[in-house]
């Protein structure tokens, strides 16, 4: 698999094949009695259209995007307000599903109810969504900024702070899925001339004998493309009607997401941002993490086992905060009875009373006093608070009714991005491990470079199907997420082991790269990526993070290499001194 990577990032960086020169024409109206369809001027003889089916109509489009989710309609967005595009191209996103939830999503902006689903938002594609037009439509009262990142192992306590470098105010700001779906709808529907094709299901595509998609929807629309775009999700129709292979595997662990409720800590003068602290502890079964959301609220993201998952999703809600509140304070070794507890409970799951009595066992077996930062089983965090808490989420106090949901975890990547007259975004192209965060950042950044590719191909009068046209998007793009997914399975698969040398080894370079301020400044600048509006440096902190604890590993391998060739020299230096002096005394003796 390695090999095919490679394969696939050496064509993308040799140099490209010489364009032919391009004269654009003018794009006059269908003839009367055709289908109406602006073409775009091509180096190539124009494609004749597709023979419509049996009774049917065969709408024409310039760009089909199939996917209503946010990378599908933040393309719809980016294409319908580029200026070359929007005035020259006939746009149109399909959706199999009605929109009517995101399109009627209207919550009170004092509400305390959350989505499950949350995305945190890097300062790139803060910008590119400014750029687009879609920010006026964001409810900002339920997004929160992150101010401080704080990213700790579980077995060692090794931890790294993260703070805003100078200048910025923020690393990035947590979004509800949902807000950032119905701004998008918005703006498509308000401000540009894309078609929304909304609850019309894909039934099959193929290509005329041209070679353009053509979509054959559910009722016998058929719709055909000069370019067809999947935002279509990690099982793509588009990916797959390319014959565009996907490698990759499942991870054994499945997130679990909640919306969560907690009391904030008095001011504390070592942490002034307590409350927009980004909180993430490393266990060996799996990530969890604590991200802070308006009004006293959080969004819990928790990788763990899938039979764990599943009895996450059965406790009670005040059983699953006690969970939470033991999954970032207590050692490992008690919270793997914890997880016994649960795995053997098959019929039913312990109460919240049962959970307190066993963790007021462990916690006292532990040595953690009940009025410790470290207690699970705090009621109370008036008064003067413990300093550790700086270093520790609030404690939960209750979980939203019906927020907690599960879902598998997969890591995956496509051999390519583009196919013939089709190209993917998003989770259609890579899907990732949620330790980042930056799932929906990747597939921002993608949209972004698509949609300026496509505009400068619009404004060369070029065909935006062509393989010329599409050539600069996987190249940049490929190379920049497969370095994010390559750092992100690392990390996962890094702070699974329980091995002591490969604890030893991860902890100290997690505590060399925390001493070094600069590096820790260069890392959370690319997290945030620039504000300047373009596609966006998705690596980020994890994948500095992740390159940086390498980079440690292989100075240390360096440094031990030095020390055994010095040592081996030492031991050069000294028998060949050694034989000086015996070849000395035996000249002495001769004479």
């Amino acid at each position: 698999m390695r090999r095919t990577y490679l394969r696939a990032a050496q064509r993308l960086l040799v140099a490209p094949p010489a364009r032919p020169s391009l004269v654009p024409r003018s794009l006059a109206p269908a003839p009367s009695g055709s289908a109406t369809h602006r073409s775009f001027a091509s180096a190539s003889a124009p494609i004749p259209p597709a023979a419509p089916a049996s009774g049917s109509s065969t709408e024409q489009y310039d760009i089909v995007i199939i996917g209503g989710g946010p990378a599908g309609l933040a393309l719809a967005a980016a294409l319908g307000t580029a200026p070359a595009l929007s005035r020259t191209a006939r746009i149109a996103l399909v959706e199999g599903g009605s929109l009517d939830r995101v399109r009627a999503w209207a919550p009170d902006e004092q509400s305390r109810q959350f989505e499950n689903r949350c995305v945190s938002l890097n300062a790139s594609n803060l910008a590119f969504l400014t750029q687009i037009g879609t920010t006026p439509h964001l409810s900002l009262a339920r997004t929160a900024p992150i101010q401080d990142m704080q990213v700790w192992d579980g077995l060692s306590g090794a931890r790294i702070a993260f703070a805003p470098p100078g200048g910025s105010t923020e690393m990035a700001r947590i979004v509800e899925n949902v807000n950032i779906q119905r701004a998008l709808l918005r703006h498509v529907e308000r401000a540009t001339g894309v078609r929304v094709l909304e609850g019309r299901k894909v039934g099959g595509i193929e290509r005329d004998e041209g070679g353009w998609p053509v979509l054959e929807l559910e009722g016998g629309e058929r719709v055909r493309a000069r370019l067809l775009i999947g935002a279509d999700g990690p099982n793509s129709p588009v990916r797959h009607f390319s014959k565009i292979e996907s490698y990759g595997w499942a991870y054994p662990t499945h997130g679990v997401v909640s919306t969560l409720s907690y009391t904030p800590l008095p001011p504390l003068p070592s942490a002034p941002h307590h409350t927009t602290t980004a909180f993430q502890r490393f266990l060996p079964s799996g990530p969890v993490a604590f991200l802070p959301l308006p009004a006293g609220r959080a969004s819990l993201v928790w990788s763990t086992r899938p039979e764990l998952a599943a009895q996450l999703k059965r406790v009670e809600p005040d059983a699953l905060a006690l969970l939470i509140n033991a999954a970032f304070r207590l050692p490992w070794a008690a919270i793997s009875e914890i997880h016994s507890l649960l795995s053997s409970a098959s019929a039913t799951p312990p109460s919240a009373t049962d959970l307190r009595t066993l963790l007021s066992t462990l916690e006292q077996r532990a040595g953690i006093s009940p009025h410790s930062a470290l207690s699970s089983l705090a009621t109370s965090q008036t008064g003067v608070p413990d300093p550790e808490a700086a270093s520790l989420p609030p404690l939960v106090t209750s979980v939203q009714p019906g927020s907690t949901a599960s879902f598998p975890l997969r890591f995956s990547h496509a051999e390519s991005y583009t196919g013939t007259r089709t190209a993917l975004v998003g989770d259609a192209a890579h899907t990732v491990h949620p330790l980042a965060g930056q799932g929906l950042n990747m597939g921002l950044a993608d949209v972004a470079s698509l949609a300026a590719v496509l505009e400068r191909a619009a404004r060369a009068g070029a065909d935006v199907g062509s393989h010329t046209a599409l050539l600069d998007y996987p190249r940049e793009r490929y190379v920049a997420n497969h370095a994010l997914l390559s750092a992100t399975d690392k990390l996962h698969k890094l702070y699974a082991l329980e091995a002591p040398p490969a604890v030893w080894a991860r902890s100290v370079g997690l505590e060399v790269v925390n001493e070094l301020a600069g590096l820790k400044d260069l890392i959370i600048g690319q997290a945030g990526g620039s504000a300047t509006a373009g596609p966006a440096r998705t690596g980020g902190v994890w994948d500095a993070l992740a390159g940086g604890m390498e980079g440690v590993g292989k100075a240390a391998e360096m440094v031990g290499g030095a020390a055994r060739l010095a040592g081996s020299l030492g031991r050069y230096a000294v028998e060949a001194a050694a034989r000086g002096v015996a070849d000395a005394a035996r000249g002495g003796a001769r004479r």
